[in-house]
């Protein structure tokens, strides 16, 4: 299991009606475990729920992590946990940072386009950017400019950073003149609102593979429950047979088998198993066609089995 550490918060902060931007350094207020732009850690709730957010600050900060949370009308308890309980002064577990989005910081020119609570991970790579001199454009889509909590923190790049609020302008941000004005090479960075990543994904879909980077908040497919495959854990020794209606992760659970998770719902990464045999049939949001091809690893939050046997490195 990752390793786990307790962090205090020192600071909590409105950013706007719906989001807390929340200060995280160690009880005895020694260095931390680096990170690097585009990070998210996983706190560890005392209601049991394990959530995953994105660090916005500088990955040169040894001393502190900071993360925003947004108030989702539809949470299944962490954000509405984290808003209405989590005070300064208190202690909370957390994992190391992970990063599954992560900046390439040689490339001539980048392009970040956020949507709504999706701009935190692109804040910390637009630190990051501007630190290395690098050429690049943050895109900074909201529905309402109330809703926009971080134009005072990004107002500091000047013309770098474009906001586009849909009430104002009469419409969505126009992803398809931003991909088509930027120049060869150019790598993308996008997370937001499933709306946007599927545009997105779409007028992107003839850019070089390596160019196209996403971070996907909410699930781009259902799990697979269909089963009726056994698991073959090899470590263990053991077989674990997933019934229709269940997800891997649930079966495991039930045959008294813990394996680290987190979302649930194959967005965060957490649940990464490497597969020894079998083919798995992914649906997470998170591995690129080429990683789902070769098959070596899957999210077994969500992802199933495509052959009657599949063995995993558990």
């Amino acid at each position: 299991m990752s390793e786990i550490t307790n962090l205090r918060v020192t600071s909590v902060m409105w950013k706007s009606d719906s989001i807390r931007v929340i200060e995280l350094r160690s009880p005895d207020e020694g260095p931390l475990a680096p990170f690097s732009a585009g990070s998210h850690i996983e706190l560890h709730l005392p209601t049991g729920l394990v959530r995953s957010y994105s660090l916005i600050n500088s990955q040169d900060e040894k001393h502190r992590y900071v993360v925003a949370v947004a108030r989702d009308a539809a949470s299944r308890g962490g954000s509405v946990f984290i808003h209405d309980n989590l005070r300064v002064g208190d202690i909370i577990h957390a994992g190391v940072p992970r990063n599954l989005f992560k900046l390439n910081e040689h490339s001539p020119s980048a392009v970040l386009i956020g949507g709504g609570i999706g701009i935190t991970p692109l804040i910390s790579m637009a630190i990051r950017l501007s630190e290395l001199g690098r050429n690049w454009k943050l895109y900074y889509a909201v529905r309402t400019r109330k809703e926009a909590g971080f134009l005072r923190d990004l107002a500091i790049y000047g013309d770098r950073v474009r906001v586009h609020s849909d009430d104002e302008q009469g419409g969505f941000l126009d992803i398809r003149s931003i991909v088509h004005s930027a120049p060869p090479n150019t790598h993308f960075y996008c997370c937001g609102p499933r709306p946007m990543m599927k545009v997105f994904g779409e007028l992107t879909r003839n850019w070089p593979p390596d160019c196209i980077h996403v971070e996907h908040f909410t699930p781009i497919d259902t799990a697979a429950v269909a089963g009726g495959f056994l698991l073959q854990l090899a470590r263990l020794g053991r077989t674990v047979a997933v019934p229709a209606g269940s997800t891997i992760l649930e079966a495991l659970a039930n045959a008294g088998i813990e394996v680290p998770n987190s979302c649930q719902r194959g967005v965060c990464g957490t649940c990464e198993t490497r597969v020894l045999g079998g083919t798995p049939d992914h649906r997470d949001s998170i591995l690129t066609p080429g990683e789902r091809a070769a098959g070596n690893t899957m999210m077994i939050c969500c992802s199933g089995s495509l052959t009657e046997h599949l063995v995993l490195d558990i």
